[in-house]
């Protein structure tokens, strides 16, 4: 079993900042891919950004230049650097673990999910 613990959520004025953070715990013994998507209301989840263990990035073009997302190896854990937010950056985003290598198979895993609200 994976578990996902992600934190880092909130309210925030258009302009400003947030970090999420998104800790995997459980048996397995690699993470390949960590990554994070949102949906905001009325709309399909889409990718925000996901990197590789070897930290190969891609991100959506809405967030270039805003978002940074990065992952620490020997903690599982995957940060979400936002700046200069906008309300169209309102949405539910949830942490994505793929290709997690276990005993048995690699596995997919997501979090629960964390709002981010960003005000006008």
């Amino acid at each position: 079993q994976v578990q996902l613990v992600e934190s880092g959520g909130g309210l925030v004025q258009a302009g400003g900042s947030l970090r999420l953070s998104c800790a995997a715990s459980g048996n397995f013994f690699s993470i390949d891919v960590m990554g994070w998507y949102r949906q905001a209301p009325g709309k399909q989840r889409e990718l925000v950004a996901r990197i590789t263990r070897g930290s190969s990035t891609n991100y959506a073009d809405s967030v270039k230049g805003r978002f940074t997302i990065s992952r620490d190896n020997a903690k599982n854990t995957v940060y979400l650097q936002m700046n200069s937010l906008k309300p169209e950056d309102t949405a539910v985003y949830y942490c994505n673990v793929d290709r997690v290598r276990t005993s048995g198979k690699y596995l997919e895993v997501w979090g629960q999910g964390t709002l981010v609200t960003v005000s006008s």
